[in-house]
């Protein structure tokens, strides 16, 4: 009898030892666990820099689903303060051209987990009704951020508007600006697709491109059509040049930015003082499109509007070659002006 509550006593004892070591071994892994994860909770005392080079990608990167969610208008007040959340003037503003691929960029750049992207052009500085508004209605158009997350917004009209530069200069003389350019000519085309589609939609006539690019008084380059102007790069560069160094100003390839994207961001991201982020990952061809699309993470992948690579009319080659020829000292200047040479006929 005494031998079998013995046996009975040591077995209890060794049930109640192993429970006893089986919870000591869930709190050491617990505490692990917790230690391994606390990069996701005190973040910004953990991560925040003190100057722009010591960005918190990593912290940025967990926080990006959160600012989705604020870009939707779905965030209160106390959400906004306790994320530290604000709505900061852009430190680089994507000033043109039209058709060059500004969209493209703004959207590429958007992968960089410590770029924040207005997602509509705002016409803030092209457009004298918004201008009088002040400075800050401009603010309150750019989305919220984190302090350490730069904006970026893009209004390709302010290349070509001639007050902008003068405000742009007022708001901030030390700003970055970014220029992508294309081939003068198919960038010319380009423009006269994009408004012969819109006119076709209301079921209105258009000219002809030949008709519009060329004077048919003269036989010469019509330099009153607004597609030609705005191609003449350099002449839009000089009035700029009058506020800004051309330090402050980042040429991009917007026909290299089309087949070849990731060198050209590359370059963006050193101008931008931003470490590199940016990679092939997050750049996939799409054989349908034709175009290369976003890829932010295993879940989400987007591709710019069906409206970016409209066929272009066929074009009188005559007329082709003219406005090359028109084009071609303008682009020599801009070569000399900028640094940056490309393989334009």
């Amino acid at each position: 009898m005494l031998f079998k509550q013995q046996a009975l006593l040591r077995q209890k004892l060794f049930v109640l030892g192993s429970l006893a070591i089986g919870s000591l071994l869930y709190l050491v892994a617990r505490v692990g666990s917790l230690d391994r994860l606390q990069p996701l909770c005190p973040i910004d005392g953990r991560f925040g820099p003190r100057s722009q080079d010591e960005i918190p990608l990593r912290a940025l990167q967990f926080k990006r689903g959160l600012l989705h969610e604020f870009r939707k208008g779905n965030a209160t007040k106390e959400q906004i303060r306790l994320h530290n959340l604000v709505q900061q003037l852009p430190k680089a503003i994507i000033i043109g051209v039209r058709k060059g691929g500004t969209r493209a960029l703004l959207e590429m750049l958007n992968l960089h987990p410590a770029v924040v992207k207005a997602s509509q052009e705002i016409h803030f500085f092209d457009n004298d009704e918004n201008y009088a508004k002040g400075i800050e209605w401009y603010r309150k158009k750019m989305p919220f951020s984190y302090p350490h997350q730069i904006t970026i917004e893009k209004s390709p009209a302010y290349f070509i508007t001639e007050e902008v530069p003068e405000r742009i200069y007022k708001m901030n003389s030390s700003i970055k600006l970014l220029i992508i350019v294309r081939e003068p000519t198919t960038r010319a085309i380009s423009d006269y697709t994009q408004v012969l589609e819109g006119k076709e939609r209301k079921n209105k006539t258009y000219y002809k491109f030949e008709k519009l690019a060329i004077d048919p008084n003269t036989c010469e380059v019509n330099t009153k059509y607004k597609a030609v102007r705005t191609s003449i790069y350099t002449k839009h560069l000089e009035r700029w040049l009058k506020y800004f160094p051309i330090e402050q100003f980042h040429i991009v390839d917007g026909d290299r930015l089309i087949t070849e994207p990731l060198p050209e961001l590359q370059l963006v991201e050193k101008f931008l003082n931003l470490p590199p982020r940016i990679s092939q990952y997050n750049l996939y061809f799409n054989v349908t499109r034709g175009f290369y699309c976003l890829r932010f993470n295993i879940v989400f992948n987007k591709c710019l509007a069906g409206s970016k690579g409209r066929i272009h009319p066929e074009v009188d080659t005559s007329v082709i070659t003219k406005l090359r020829k028109f084009f071609h000292p303008f682009n020599q200047k801009f070569y000399q002006i900028t640094g940056r040479t490309f393989n334009w006929p």
